[in-house]
Protein backbone atom coordinates (compact mmCIF):
# COMPACT_ATOMS: atom_id res chain seq x y z
CA UNK A 1 0.00 0.00 0.00
CA UNK A 2 1.48 3.63 -0.72
CA UNK A 3 1.03 6.89 0.37
CA UNK A 4 0.87 10.09 -1.39
CA UNK A 5 -2.04 9.35 -3.63
CA UNK A 6 -5.76 10.55 -3.40
CA UNK A 7 -8.29 7.73 -2.25
CA UNK A 8 -11.49 7.78 -1.85
CA UNK A 9 -13.50 8.15 1.48
CA UNK A 10 -17.05 7.72 0.98
CA UNK A 11 -19.60 9.39 -1.10
CA UNK A 12 -20.41 12.81 -1.24
CA UNK A 13 -24.22 11.86 -0.14
CA UNK A 14 -23.35 9.70 2.15
CA UNK A 15 -21.09 12.17 3.77
CA UNK A 16 -23.17 13.76 6.72
CA UNK A 17 -22.23 15.85 9.85
CA UNK A 18 -21.76 12.61 11.62
CA UNK A 19 -18.73 11.28 11.88
CA UNK A 20 -17.67 8.37 9.60
CA UNK A 21 -15.11 5.98 10.14
CA UNK A 22 -13.03 5.79 7.49
CA UNK A 23 -10.18 2.62 7.32
CA UNK A 24 -7.64 2.99 4.69
CA UNK A 25 -4.01 1.84 4.20
CA UNK A 26 -4.31 0.07 7.32
CA UNK A 27 -5.16 3.24 9.28
CA UNK A 28 -8.88 4.53 10.76
CA UNK A 29 -9.51 8.23 10.05
CA UNK A 30 -12.48 10.29 10.50
CA UNK A 31 -14.78 11.93 8.09
CA UNK A 32 -16.78 14.64 8.84
CA UNK A 33 -19.07 17.76 7.42
CA UNK A 34 -18.86 20.58 9.65
CA UNK A 35 -21.17 23.35 9.88
CA UNK A 36 -19.31 25.45 6.94
CA UNK A 37 -20.26 22.23 5.03
CA UNK A 38 -16.88 21.37 4.18
CA UNK A 39 -15.94 17.85 4.02
CA UNK A 40 -13.10 17.12 6.68
CA UNK A 41 -10.83 14.15 6.98
CA UNK A 42 -8.08 13.88 10.08
CA UNK A 43 -6.78 10.58 11.91
CA UNK A 44 -8.50 8.93 14.20
CA UNK A 45 -6.98 8.57 17.17
CA UNK A 46 -6.77 11.36 20.13
CA UNK A 47 -3.43 12.06 20.63
CA UNK A 48 -4.50 12.25 24.48
CA UNK A 49 -5.42 8.67 25.32
CA UNK A 50 -6.08 7.47 22.14
CA UNK A 51 -9.83 7.88 21.54
CA UNK A 52 -11.39 7.43 18.68
CA UNK A 53 -12.87 10.34 17.56
CA UNK A 54 -15.47 9.06 15.31
CA UNK A 55 -17.27 7.86 17.82
CA UNK A 56 -17.34 11.57 19.12
CA UNK A 57 -19.33 14.62 17.83
CA UNK A 58 -18.88 17.09 15.46
CA UNK A 59 -18.62 20.55 17.27
CA UNK A 60 -18.36 23.42 14.82
CA UNK A 61 -16.38 23.10 12.50
CA UNK A 62 -13.99 20.61 14.61
CA UNK A 63 -14.40 16.81 15.59
CA UNK A 64 -14.65 16.08 19.66
CA UNK A 65 -13.44 13.33 21.02
CA UNK A 66 -15.65 11.16 22.91
CA UNK A 67 -13.47 10.03 26.13
CA UNK A 68 -12.15 13.52 27.80
CA UNK A 69 -13.75 16.42 25.22
CA UNK A 70 -11.05 17.47 23.10
CA UNK A 71 -11.74 19.19 20.01
CA UNK A 72 -9.71 19.38 17.20
CA UNK A 73 -10.17 21.50 13.48
CA UNK A 74 -9.75 20.39 10.06
CA UNK A 75 -6.19 21.49 10.46
CA UNK A 76 -5.63 18.76 12.48
CA UNK A 77 -5.42 21.72 15.92
CA UNK A 78 -6.29 21.20 19.06
CA UNK A 79 -9.08 23.71 19.81
CA UNK A 80 -10.16 22.88 23.19
CA UNK A 81 -9.08 20.51 26.25
CA UNK A 82 -11.84 21.07 28.64
CA UNK A 83 -9.84 19.64 31.70
CA UNK A 84 -7.24 22.72 31.04
CA UNK A 85 -10.37 25.16 31.64
CA UNK A 86 -11.62 28.25 29.67
CA UNK A 87 -8.62 30.12 27.51
CA UNK A 88 -5.97 27.86 28.48
CA UNK A 89 -2.15 27.77 26.23
CA UNK A 90 -2.99 24.66 23.81
CA UNK A 91 0.66 22.69 23.51
CA UNK A 92 1.32 22.56 19.47
CA UNK A 93 2.22 18.70 19.63
CA UNK A 94 -1.66 17.80 20.44
CA UNK A 95 -2.03 17.94 16.83
CA UNK A 96 -3.23 15.30 15.05
CA UNK A 97 -2.44 14.92 11.30
CA UNK A 98 -4.48 16.23 9.00
CA UNK A 99 -5.35 15.12 5.15
CA UNK A 100 -6.21 17.54 2.27
CA UNK A 101 -9.77 17.01 0.65
CA UNK A 102 -11.40 17.75 -2.42
CA UNK A 103 -15.09 16.42 -3.68
CA UNK A 104 -15.18 15.23 -7.41
CA UNK A 105 -17.67 13.24 -8.95
CA UNK A 106 -19.53 12.45 -6.60
CA UNK A 107 -17.11 11.29 -4.09
CA UNK A 108 -15.01 12.46 -1.05
CA UNK A 109 -11.30 12.08 -1.77
CA UNK A 110 -8.44 12.67 0.82
CA UNK A 111 -4.91 12.90 0.25
CA UNK A 112 -3.30 10.45 2.49
CA UNK A 113 0.45 11.73 2.66
CA UNK A 114 2.50 14.18 3.36
CA UNK A 115 3.40 16.01 -0.53
CA UNK A 116 3.50 19.63 -0.68
CA UNK A 117 0.19 20.80 -3.05
CA UNK A 118 2.25 21.15 -6.04
CA UNK A 119 4.06 18.14 -5.98
CA UNK A 120 0.87 15.66 -5.30
CA UNK A 121 -0.59 13.35 -8.39
CA UNK A 122 -3.96 14.20 -8.96
CA UNK A 123 -7.12 12.44 -9.09
CA UNK A 124 -7.67 10.02 -12.19
CA UNK A 125 -9.30 12.90 -14.68
CA UNK A 126 -12.92 12.03 -15.95
CA UNK A 127 -13.30 14.40 -18.88
CA UNK A 128 -17.08 13.26 -19.60
CA UNK A 129 -17.97 15.03 -16.05
CA UNK A 130 -20.23 17.64 -16.69
CA UNK A 131 -20.14 17.43 -20.21
CA UNK A 132 -23.08 17.46 -22.49
CA UNK A 133 -24.64 13.90 -23.88
CA UNK A 134 -23.09 12.13 -21.12
CA UNK A 135 -24.85 11.17 -17.35
CA UNK A 136 -23.33 8.94 -15.08
CA UNK A 137 -23.76 6.25 -11.80
CA UNK A 138 -22.23 5.71 -8.87
CA UNK A 139 -22.06 2.62 -6.90
CA UNK A 140 -19.86 1.07 -4.47
CA UNK A 141 -18.85 -2.73 -3.20
CA UNK A 142 -16.11 -4.20 -1.20
CA UNK A 143 -13.69 -7.05 -2.26
CA UNK A 144 -12.11 -9.51 0.09
CA UNK A 145 -8.79 -8.89 -1.39
CA UNK A 146 -5.72 -7.19 -1.74
CA UNK A 147 -6.50 -4.04 -4.02
CA UNK A 148 -3.43 -5.02 -6.58
CA UNK A 149 -4.85 -8.51 -7.46
CA UNK A 150 -8.23 -6.13 -8.28
CA UNK A 151 -6.40 -3.13 -10.46
CA UNK A 152 -4.29 -6.01 -12.35
CA UNK A 153 -7.95 -8.22 -13.05
CA UNK A 154 -9.36 -4.67 -14.19
CA UNK A 155 -6.49 -4.31 -16.67
CA UNK A 156 -6.33 -7.94 -18.11
CA UNK A 157 -8.10 -8.49 -21.42
CA UNK A 158 -7.88 -11.97 -21.26
CA UNK A 159 -9.94 -12.64 -18.41
CA UNK A 160 -13.31 -11.33 -20.51
CA UNK A 161 -13.65 -14.36 -22.48
CA UNK A 162 -13.78 -16.62 -19.55
CA UNK A 163 -15.40 -14.74 -16.61
CA UNK A 164 -18.06 -12.78 -18.19
CA UNK A 165 -20.43 -13.94 -20.05
CA UNK A 166 -21.96 -11.26 -21.72
CA UNK A 167 -18.19 -9.83 -22.55
CA UNK A 168 -17.39 -13.03 -25.08
CA UNK A 169 -18.16 -16.83 -26.26
CA UNK A 170 -17.78 -18.67 -22.86
CA UNK A 171 -14.45 -19.98 -23.54
CA UNK A 172 -15.71 -21.88 -26.65
CA UNK A 173 -14.58 -19.76 -29.22
CA UNK A 174 -11.45 -22.63 -30.52
CA UNK A 175 -9.99 -19.72 -32.70
CA UNK A 176 -10.09 -17.10 -29.99
CA UNK A 177 -6.95 -15.15 -28.74
CA UNK A 178 -5.66 -11.61 -27.76
CA UNK A 179 -5.03 -9.31 -30.86
CA UNK A 180 -2.38 -6.32 -31.02
CA UNK A 181 -2.29 -4.38 -27.53
CA UNK A 182 -1.72 -0.76 -28.64
CA UNK A 183 0.08 0.63 -25.44
CA UNK A 184 -0.50 4.25 -24.53
CA UNK A 185 0.79 6.43 -21.59
CA UNK A 186 -2.32 7.74 -20.04
CA UNK A 187 -1.09 10.12 -17.79
CA UNK A 188 2.20 11.16 -16.04
CA UNK A 189 0.72 8.31 -13.56
CA UNK A 190 -0.28 5.05 -15.58
CA UNK A 191 -0.70 3.44 -18.30
CA UNK A 192 -2.95 2.02 -20.40
CA UNK A 193 -3.77 0.16 -24.11
CA UNK A 194 -6.78 -0.19 -27.02
CA UNK A 195 -7.49 -3.54 -28.64
CA UNK A 196 -10.43 -4.67 -30.76
CA UNK A 197 -11.74 -7.99 -30.16
CA UNK A 198 -14.58 -10.08 -31.22
CA UNK A 199 -17.83 -9.97 -29.45
CA UNK A 200 -20.87 -11.22 -29.63
CA UNK A 201 -23.84 -9.45 -29.62
CA UNK A 202 -26.69 -9.21 -26.74
CA UNK A 203 -28.92 -11.57 -26.02
CA UNK A 204 -32.38 -10.82 -26.43
CA UNK A 205 -33.58 -9.78 -23.64
CA UNK A 206 -30.96 -7.60 -23.00
CA UNK A 207 -31.09 -4.20 -21.57
CA UNK A 208 -29.56 -1.69 -24.04
CA UNK A 209 -29.48 -4.55 -26.96
CA UNK A 210 -29.99 -1.83 -29.31
CA UNK A 211 -26.61 0.25 -28.25
CA UNK A 212 -24.52 -2.74 -30.22
CA UNK A 213 -26.68 -3.71 -33.06
CA UNK A 214 -24.03 -6.52 -34.21
CA UNK A 215 -21.73 -8.86 -33.49
CA UNK A 216 -18.26 -8.36 -33.98
CA UNK A 217 -14.82 -5.72 -33.77
CA UNK A 218 -15.58 -4.27 -30.27
CA UNK A 219 -12.98 -1.47 -29.12
CA UNK A 220 -11.99 -1.25 -25.47
CA UNK A 221 -8.95 1.07 -23.68
CA UNK A 222 -8.12 0.26 -20.49
CA UNK A 223 -5.22 1.31 -17.70
CA UNK A 224 -4.38 2.16 -14.38
CA UNK A 225 -4.00 5.60 -12.71
CA UNK A 226 -1.71 5.78 -9.65
CA UNK A 227 -1.94 2.59 -7.36
CA UNK A 228 -5.72 1.78 -7.06
CA UNK A 229 -7.60 3.77 -10.11
CA UNK A 230 -8.43 2.09 -13.04
CA UNK A 231 -10.06 3.59 -15.94
CA UNK A 232 -12.39 1.08 -19.12
CA UNK A 233 -13.47 2.39 -21.93
CA UNK A 234 -15.70 0.15 -24.15
CA UNK A 235 -17.03 1.74 -27.49
CA UNK A 236 -20.59 -0.15 -28.53
CA UNK A 237 -20.39 1.27 -31.53
CA UNK A 238 -18.93 4.48 -33.38
CA UNK A 239 -21.65 6.80 -31.54
CA UNK A 240 -22.06 4.93 -28.51
CA UNK A 241 -19.91 5.01 -25.52
CA UNK A 242 -19.59 3.74 -22.12
CA UNK A 243 -16.59 4.97 -20.04
CA UNK A 244 -15.98 3.57 -16.34
CA UNK A 245 -13.73 4.78 -13.75
CA UNK A 246 -12.85 1.88 -10.55
CA UNK A 247 -11.57 3.98 -8.12
CA UNK A 248 -10.58 1.84 -5.19
CA UNK A 249 -9.24 2.33 -1.57
CA UNK A 250 -7.15 -0.35 0.02
CA UNK A 251 -8.94 -0.97 3.34
CA UNK A 252 -5.57 -2.94 4.87
CA UNK A 253 -3.76 -5.66 2.52
CA UNK A 254 -6.63 -8.25 2.04
CA UNK A 255 -9.59 -5.77 1.96
CA UNK A 256 -10.76 -2.79 -0.85
CA UNK A 257 -13.78 -0.71 -1.18
CA UNK A 258 -14.58 0.13 -5.00
CA UNK A 259 -16.43 2.89 -6.29
CA UNK A 260 -17.65 2.08 -9.84
CA UNK A 261 -17.90 5.42 -11.50
CA UNK A 262 -19.66 4.79 -14.89
CA UNK A 263 -20.34 7.50 -17.58
CA UNK A 264 -22.28 6.74 -20.43
CA UNK A 265 -23.44 8.94 -23.49
CA UNK A 266 -26.40 6.55 -24.71
CA UNK A 267 -29.61 5.89 -22.84
CA UNK A 268 -28.81 8.82 -20.86
CA UNK A 269 -32.33 9.39 -19.40
CA UNK A 270 -32.25 8.65 -15.39
CA UNK A 271 -34.94 5.70 -16.21
CA UNK A 272 -32.39 3.10 -17.41
CA UNK A 273 -29.80 4.00 -14.24
CA UNK A 274 -31.13 0.89 -12.41
CA UNK A 275 -30.31 -1.00 -15.31
CA UNK A 276 -27.15 0.35 -16.13
CA UNK A 277 -26.01 -0.10 -12.20
CA UNK A 278 -27.64 -4.13 -12.42
CA UNK A 279 -25.55 -4.99 -15.30
CA UNK A 280 -21.99 -3.60 -13.70
CA UNK A 281 -23.17 -5.15 -10.20
CA UNK A 282 -23.55 -8.18 -12.40
CA UNK A 283 -20.62 -8.35 -14.16
CA UNK A 284 -18.49 -7.17 -11.11
CA UNK A 285 -19.65 -10.18 -8.82
CA UNK A 286 -18.17 -12.27 -11.49
CA UNK A 287 -14.80 -10.45 -10.96
CA UNK A 288 -15.28 -10.51 -6.97
CA UNK A 289 -15.38 -14.87 -7.20
CA UNK A 290 -11.92 -14.81 -8.71
CA UNK A 291 -10.22 -12.05 -7.32
CA UNK A 292 -11.17 -13.30 -3.50
CA UNK A 293 -10.07 -17.09 -4.38
CA UNK A 294 -5.97 -16.47 -6.09
CA UNK A 295 -3.37 -17.82 -4.72
CA UNK A 296 -1.23 -15.98 -2.88
CA UNK A 297 -3.99 -13.41 -2.20
CA UNK A 298 -0.84 -10.70 -2.74
CA UNK A 299 1.01 -10.15 -5.86
CA UNK A 300 4.50 -12.38 -5.49
CA UNK A 301 7.40 -9.84 -5.08
CA UNK A 302 8.76 -11.50 -8.56
CA UNK A 303 7.11 -12.11 -11.78
CA UNK A 304 9.13 -15.07 -12.10
CA UNK A 305 6.75 -16.78 -9.23
CA UNK A 306 3.78 -16.46 -12.53
CA UNK A 307 4.35 -17.34 -15.69
CA UNK A 308 3.26 -14.21 -17.71
CA UNK A 309 2.50 -13.91 -21.21
CA UNK A 310 2.23 -11.15 -24.02
CA UNK A 311 -1.71 -10.16 -22.81
CA UNK A 312 -0.47 -9.58 -19.17
CA UNK A 313 2.25 -6.42 -20.62
CA UNK A 314 -0.41 -3.73 -19.03
CA UNK A 315 0.14 -5.49 -15.74
CA UNK A 316 3.51 -5.83 -16.04
CA UNK A 317 3.79 -1.70 -16.55
CA UNK A 318 1.51 -1.63 -13.41
CA UNK A 319 4.17 -3.34 -11.34
CA UNK A 320 6.88 -0.89 -12.82
CA UNK A 321 5.04 1.87 -11.59
CA UNK A 322 4.59 0.26 -7.99
CA UNK A 323 7.71 -0.31 -7.77
CA UNK A 324 8.95 3.15 -9.01
CA UNK A 325 6.67 4.46 -6.13
CA UNK A 326 8.46 1.98 -4.02
CA UNK A 327 11.63 3.61 -4.75
CA UNK A 328 10.12 6.97 -3.88
CA UNK A 329 9.66 6.06 -0.10
CA UNK A 330 5.97 5.80 -0.80
CA UNK A 331 5.50 2.46 0.11
CA UNK A 332 4.01 1.29 3.72
CA UNK A 333 5.94 -1.57 5.19
CA UNK A 334 3.44 -3.44 6.20
CA UNK A 335 5.16 -6.66 7.92
CA UNK A 336 6.70 -4.05 10.36
CA UNK A 337 2.81 -2.14 11.11
CA UNK A 338 1.83 -6.31 11.60
CA UNK A 339 4.72 -6.83 14.08
CA UNK A 340 3.87 -3.89 16.39
CA UNK A 341 0.22 -4.53 16.18
CA UNK A 342 -1.81 -3.32 19.35
CA UNK A 343 1.13 -1.48 20.75
CA UNK A 344 1.63 1.31 18.58
CA UNK A 345 -0.69 4.46 17.12
CA UNK A 346 0.62 4.98 14.07
CA UNK A 347 -0.63 7.81 11.52
CA UNK A 348 -0.34 8.50 7.97
CA UNK A 349 2.44 11.90 7.62
CA UNK A 350 0.32 14.63 6.91
CA UNK A 351 1.29 17.60 5.24
CA UNK A 352 2.02 19.44 8.20
CA UNK A 353 4.60 16.77 9.22
CA UNK A 354 6.88 18.86 6.85
CA UNK A 355 6.42 21.95 8.73
CA UNK A 356 6.11 20.87 12.60
CA UNK A 357 8.28 18.57 14.40
CA UNK A 358 7.55 16.53 17.91
CA UNK A 359 4.48 14.54 17.07
CA UNK A 360 2.80 12.31 19.34
CA UNK A 361 1.71 9.40 16.71
CA UNK A 362 4.81 7.81 14.99
CA UNK A 363 4.83 8.13 11.08
CA UNK A 364 3.29 4.64 9.89
CA UNK A 365 6.99 2.66 8.78
CA UNK A 366 7.65 3.09 5.45
CA UNK A 367 10.35 0.69 3.37
CA UNK A 368 13.53 2.01 2.45
CA UNK A 369 14.62 2.98 -1.50
CA UNK A 370 16.19 -0.12 -2.62
CA UNK A 371 19.52 1.19 -2.84
CA UNK A 372 19.01 2.81 0.63
CA UNK A 373 18.08 -0.30 1.83
CA UNK A 374 21.02 -2.55 0.18
CA UNK A 375 23.53 0.81 1.92
CA UNK A 376 22.12 -0.21 4.96
CA UNK A 377 22.46 -4.26 4.79
CA UNK A 378 26.57 -3.55 3.68
CA UNK A 379 27.28 -1.00 6.08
Amino acid sequence: MYINFWYPMTTSDGLTDKPLKVKALGQDFVVFRGEDGEAKCVSNTCTHRGGSLSDGKVAGNCIQCPYHGWEFDADGHCKRIPSLGPNPKIPSRTRIDAYPVKEQHGIVFAFLGDLPEAERPPIIDVKEWGQEGWTSTLQTYTVKCNYERSIENGIDPAHNEFVHDTHGYKGEDQEYKIGDMRIVKSSDWGQGFWHTFNAPTLPDEAKFKEARKQAGDLEVGTGYHGPSHVWTYIHLSEENWMHQYLIERPIDEMNSEIFLLCMRNCYTDEKFDQNVMDRNQYVAEQDVTIVENLHPMITPDTNTKEFMLPADKCILLYRESLKEWEQNGWKIDSDAVAATAHKVAYAIPSPARREQKGWVLDTIPLTRPRAAADDLAAG
